[in-house]
């Protein structure tokens, strides 16, 4: 039985994630490159196998290897702000599982999640990125898929103000027991919980899992793309998606690629617009990275306006460079905007 901890209890950590704990390598290609491995550029596909996956890495250039994970990118991100944050994930005991557990860490994340004996390896996302910015990737989950029920810390996530998950971890069984006990863990704490729907093609699959969730008011906050927020309420036009879910979440907040993102609270709506750019070097992280902005303004008592324009911030610097972690002080960058 969960134990319910008073709703007045301050919490000690801004947030805690729970997502796929993946090494992402990142090598430059050209679109003929793309196509003549069967890849379709701008999208995610999965690799099932090692041996695919080690296949298609003989093939790439020069790369450079960093942590990835989409709900581990917020994180990182929320870190560089000054956020007290925490994540679990499932890596295996091997040499990129090292990586990812020394890159979270050194970020100033907590990171308790034992690593995995035995086979699979470590997941591990293979990104190209062509001249105009964007990434394909290609991403065997490895270990992954395997986080445990029994992983959770359940006082961390306790006390913890949001607990974020992401939808790209809501395929396999384990990891979907793992994050359905987590959200009750949270709900029972008084805590909030922000959902991030990652793709299209996660929507698809588990559509009427996630929309039982806010259905059952069980998220809080949800982050959407406008195909994502579409593909979720299976809806043609943007705005009739948004009238769909708004009412039944405390916020909506959905981004609009170069138009900028809109947040919907209590039936008022707030937009902000796009930071301006020299250059999209790489889309690769953009939306993780705005959630990490939103939530740091939320979790440091500013609105929802100021909230967004960090977002948009924290995305702009996140396209300007290959990778999905961020290369400067975002502190810096977000200073103006918090005074």
């Amino acid at each position: 039985m969960t134990r319910k901890v008073s709703h007045l209890t301050q919490p000690t950590y801004d947030v805690v994630a729970i997502g796929n704990a993946i090494v992402d390598i990142l090598a430059h290609a050209d679109d003929d490159f793309i196509a003549d491995n069967g890849m379709t550029k701008g999208a995610m596909q999965l690799i099932f196998s090692p041996e695919d996956a080690d296949a298609l890495y003989a093939k790439m250039g020069p790369g450079q290897e960093v942590s990835g994970g989409s709900a581990a990118n917020t994180i990182a991100g929320m870190a560089t702000l000054g956020g007290k944050c925490a994540f679990i994930g499932q890596v295996a005991d091997d040499q990129l599982g090292q990586v990812f557990a020394h890159d979270i860490r050194a970020s100033g994340i907590r990171f308790d999640t034992d690593a995995r004996a035995g086979s699979p390896t470590t997941g591990r996302c293979l990104i190209f990125v062509t001249p105009d910015g964007q990434r394909t990737m290609n991403t065997f989950l490895g270990a992954s898929h395997y986080l445990p029920e029994a992983a959770l810390d359940r006082a961390l996530i306790a006390d913890a103000a949001y607990l974020y998950i992401e939808g790209y971890l809501w395929d396999p069984e384990e990891p979907r027991a793992a994050m359905r006990a987590a959200i009750e863990v949270a709900k029972a704490a008084g805590r909030k919980v922000a959902f991030t729907t990652s793709a299209e093609f996660v929507i698809d699959r588990h559509r009427a899992d996630f929309q039982a969730l806010i259905d059952g008011g069980l998220i809080d906050l949800i982050f959407a793309n406008e195909a994502e927020l579409m593909c979720l309420t299976e809806c043609d036009d943007v705005e009739a998606a948004i009238a769909k879910i708004a009412p039944k979440v405390e916020t909506l907040v959905v981004t609009l690629s170069e138009k900028g993102a809109l947040a919907v609270r209590g039936g008022v709506r707030t937009t902000v617009a796009a930071e301006p750019i020299d250059k999209v070097v790489d889309t690769t992280g953009a939306g993780d990275l705005f959630a990490a902005g939103f939530l740091y303004g939320q979790t440091h008592g500013v609105d929802l306006e100021t909230s967004l324009k960090l977002g948009a911030v924290c995305a702009a610097e996140i396209i300007s460079h290959v990778g999905a972690r961020p290369q400067v002080d975002l502190k810096a960058l977000a200073g103006p905007l918090l005074g």
